[in-house]
């Protein structure tokens, strides 16, 4: 492989996976808000004008309300990012990393389409995270095509 790809993935595999570290830190920076706050905070936004504001606070504050969800996906970007960091896990870290960098891209199109710089930011980082994935396509190729004699 030529070594201008390989520094470019190493690269790209610590961004990316101090980027999901320091999300999932601050997963659990903030306690999670009350019912009635989040009740409080959503009235605040009940007009037409604001309805996409208020989709983000209620799918964010329903994600913090179930008790686990927020804290699952904070540990989650945690644990993958740290095994993306690391050399030897930096595969199975990208591959664990696809849904939730899917999500966080998803999130941003179809809650967030008007804010265009956070998109094409999570955009970039879900394709960082698919090309990572590429590059190591010799350890996963054969699980596509499995001969059967």
């Amino acid at each position: 492989m030529n070594p201008a790809i390989k520094i470019a993935a190493v690269l790209l595999r610590l961004f990316l996976g101090s980027l999901m570290v320091y999300g999932g830190i601050q997963k659990f920076k903030k306690p999670t808000p009350e019912p009635i706050e989040v009740l409080d905070r959503a009235v605040k936004f009940s007009a037409p004008d604001d309805e996409g504001t208020l989709q983000k606070i209620l799918y964010i504050s329903g994600a913090k309300q179930t008790g686990y969800f927020w804290q699952v996906l904070g540990v989650c970007e945690l644990l993958f990012g740290i095994l993306l960091l690391i050399q030897g896990t930096g595969f199975i870290g990208a591959v664990f990393l696809l849904p939730i960098t899917l999500h966080i891209f998803l999130f941003h199109l179809f809650l967030e389409a008007d804010e265009l710089g956070e998109l094409i930011k999570t955009g970039i980082f879900f394709l960082i995270n698919i090309l990572l994935v590429l590059n190591e396509k010799n350890k996963w190729k054969h699980l596509l095509w499995i001969k059967p004699f």
